[in-house]
């Protein structure tokens, strides 16, 4: 019990938010009488919140290192803008144009990233430039108009799905999908736990760590049943499934992700360790950039145009789902594990305030004071850390 105590208050700002997470679905499940949970509705959830959980991935590694992007939902706008004229206008194949669309998002990372790791303008500076250039520059490249529509092949990254090979009914791949990503998490976490006690690290007792393994195994696979009954595995979730594992690897498991959070900690310490911090800065800025096209691209397909307003807000939701996932106002701390669920509160909290019939403006206020109290409790462990010690 003391294990399992220990590891909770270490891990507070994670388990925390899963927590509430868990607690905000069954209050609105409760409240719209089944709807929350609905196959339909956790289909739509993931299609809905797609295009802000790949920009909080971004995010969570900016602010990680101490700064902070309100340039993106602009961007977003733009690559969705450029992407259009390409596709729409200039009749490119879909494919080339998404290249060229992720290029241009790495230019406009670099051009911001060159502000501030050389220049050493802040970034709060550089990115509202960027906000505002940006915007405008999506006004005139549109004319103030929409283009539409675009090709099928690329309405399909928002709103395809796996093909199935069994018959109609209960999608077989999304089943199995379930299994394998089961397999791969015990045996992932049985590897971890037989390195951790080779290390003599600390590790929770034999009982709680197979309850462990049986509660997210359900969660998984009663997940990926519920998507089999309605219509699959999005082509969005792989997508962005494979953002989460390769950008948890990277943080985790590799040299970049260590000077990322040595930056973000102590930037003077990290450059006196022989972190280049300039060179670490400028590249975390051209990954915004790209995740930043990636998401404008999203939400392109899925509205099926391009529009003069798309991208609005997509920065603060973004900037939310960090803070709210346990990133650090300061830098030095996050998870893009947490990013997600930061993302997927507010995505839950958006779907079930809309079920429920609340109004666009109690949405935002609640939504306002959900921000504030994730920063304030963040405040105040780092405050009872340092009276601890």
């Amino acid at each position: 019990m003391e294990t399992l105590v220990k590891l909770f208050k270490n891990n507070i700002r994670q388990y925390g938010m899963i927590i509430a997470l868990v607690v905000i679905m069954i209050l609105f499940e409760m409240i719209t009488g089944g709807l929350l949970l609905k196959p339909i509705n956790i289909t739509n959830l993931i299609l809905q919140n797609s295009y802000i959980l790949v920009l909080a991935i971004g995010m969570v590694l900016v602010i990680i290192t101490g700064h902070i992007d309100l340039s993106v939902g602009s961007i977003a706008a733009f690559v969705g803008a450029v992407a259009a004229i390409m596709m729409v206008d200039l009749h490119w194949h879909p494919v080339v144009a998404v290249i060229a669309s992720l290029v241009v998002g790495a230019l406009i990372g670099a051009w911001q990233g060159f502000w501030v790791a050389y220049v050493k303008i802040p970034a709060f500076i550089v990115t509202l430039a960027g906000m505002l250039l940006f915007r405008g520059l999506t006004m005139i490249v549109l004319k103030g108009q929409s283009i539409a529509p675009f090709p099928n092949g690329f309405q399909k990254i928002s709103s395809g799905f796996i093909p199935d090979f069994g018959s109609a009914g209960t999608n077989i791949v999304a089943v199995l999908a379930g299994i394998l990503f089961t397999v791969i998490y015990i045996v992932n976490e049985l590897r971890d736990r037989r390195a951790q006690k080779k290390y003599n690290f600390e590790v929770v007792s034999g009982g709680l760590f197979i309850l462990k393994l049986v509660v997210i195994a359900a969660i998984i696979n009663a997940f990926t049943f519920m998507l089999a009954i309605y219509a699959g595995l999005p082509n969005i979730l792989i997508l962005l499934l494979v953002l989460i594992i390769i950008y948890s690897f990277v943080m985790n498991k590799t040299v970049m992700g260590r000077h990322i959070y040595a930056l973000g900690g102590n930037e003077k310490a990290a450059d006196l360790s022989g972190v280049k911090t300039k060179k670490v800065t400028f590249w975390v800025f051209v990954n915004m950039g790209v995740l930043a096209a990636i998401s404008g691209l999203i939400f392109a397909a899925r509205l099926n145009a391009a529009t003069p307003r798309a991208g609005t807000n997509f920065e603060l939701d973004a900037i939310a789902a960090s803070f709210i996932g346990g990133a650090s106002a300061t830098g030095g701390i996050g998870t893009v594990f947490g990013a997600i669920i930061g993302g997927l509160v507010m995505g839950v909290l958006n779907n079930g305030m809309s079920l429920i019939g609340l109004g666009v403006d109690w949405q935002q206020g609640i939504k306002g004071l959900v921000l504030l109290a994730a920063v304030a409790f963040d405040i105040y462990n780092k405050k009872k850390v340092t009276f601890l010690k």
